[in-house]
């Protein structure tokens, strides 16, 4: 099917009062581009995959929506225009231009398919539910991966680095926390190496379903991994249900800004000699990371580079006895 694709310019001030007008319109699938900066609260839920740094906010905003070929554009467009211009009187929305295009088929959620294929980490495969294994990788571990609308399909520097980390300090019967596990491939993985049990956090809902998927895809019990949604910075509940003194391993793929906070509130829930490995750190925050570990009270074993990318691996002190 095709369909037609209108991009609007406007104001980033004006952005959510004009998709709110083009919904009460029945219009669906709206798409914004602005170059916001990113809020401290957002920047608490956005995990993996994402860049760095965003350009400069030019107060500039692009609102897409999509029309059916067949549906009655003109009317559409006209009813459109009649909003937003009565709007106008209200606040400054930018010259409200539209510019028109066509597309095929437009599927929100599962067009990012085309630029996800299979690839490996060293010796294991990882491979979308959507391709099949050839002959010449039977022999690797294969992991089936479907993000869905969650974060993580170990394509992404920083979910390599926490990969080959995680296999490499794992011990049979481990037990692990991944904090923020999107998909779940840390939590994963981390059994497929020989863990015991994971139990993966985080803000975003889609993460229930998409674990659980991907856990049933690659054979992997019920009872073997957990997964919860909260924020284990700051809500106590959350902090009691991941518990204390618990675990080997704790994974955290997160940025800098998000770690920082989060380390000491982590190092309770690791065992004494625990693992604690991190990323999504981009090179610049490298010691603003290794300097939050190490006043947590961790010892510093591993800073590894990958791209522009940094995990930094550190270990719980041991009780004396």
């Amino acid at each position: 099917m095709k369909w037609n694709k209108f991009r609007l310019r406007t104001t980033t001030q004006a952005e959510d009062i004009v998709s709110s007008i083009l919904m009460d319109l029945g219009i669906q699938g709206i798409e914004i581009e602005d170059k916001i900066p990113l809020t401290a609260r957002e920047k608490e839920q956005m995990f993996v995959d994402i860049m760095p740094e965003g350009e400069e906010d030019d107060g500039i905003a692009y609102v897409s929506f999509y029309l059916e070929e067949d549906q009655d554009k003109e009317e559409m467009l006209a009813s459109v225009r009649n909003e937003l211009e009565e709007m106008r009187t209200f606040m400054e929305m930018g010259d409200l231009e539209i510019e028109e295009s066509q597309t095929e088929d437009v599927d929100w959620v599962n067009n990012w398919k085309k630029y996800f294929h299979q690839f490996t980490v060293d010796d294991v495969l990882i491979i979308p539910s959507w391709e099949d294994v050839e002959p010449k990788d039977k022999d690797k571990m294969i992991i089936h991966i479907d993000p869905g609308t969650a974060f993580g399909t170990g394509m992404h520097e920083t979910t390599q680095l926490c990969i080959r980390q995680i296999k490499k300090y794992m011990t049979p019967g481990a037990q692990i926390l991944d904090v923020g596990c999107g998909s779940g491939i840390l939590g994963m993985l981390a059994l497929k190496f020989g863990a015991g049990h994971s139990l993966g956090t985080d803000l975003d809902p889609c993460a229930i379903d998409a674990t659980h998927e991907n856990m049933e895809a690659n054979g992997i019990e019920a009872s073997q991994y957990e997964v919860m949604i909260g924020n284990l910075i700051d809500d106590k509940e959350v902090q009691d249900k991941v518990g204390y003194d618990k675990y080997d391993i704790v994974a955290a793929n997160i940025l800098a800004d998000v770690l920082v906070p989060m380390t000491p509130v982590v190092v309770p829930a690791m065992k004494p000699g625990g693992i604690y490995i991190t990323s999504g750190i981009i090179e610049e925050k490298e010691s603003v990371v290794t300097d939050a570990v190490k006043k947590a009270g961790l010892e510093v074993l591993e800073v590894n580079h990958q791209g522009e990318w940094v995990s930094v691996t550190a270990r719980k002190k041991k009780d004396r006895g």
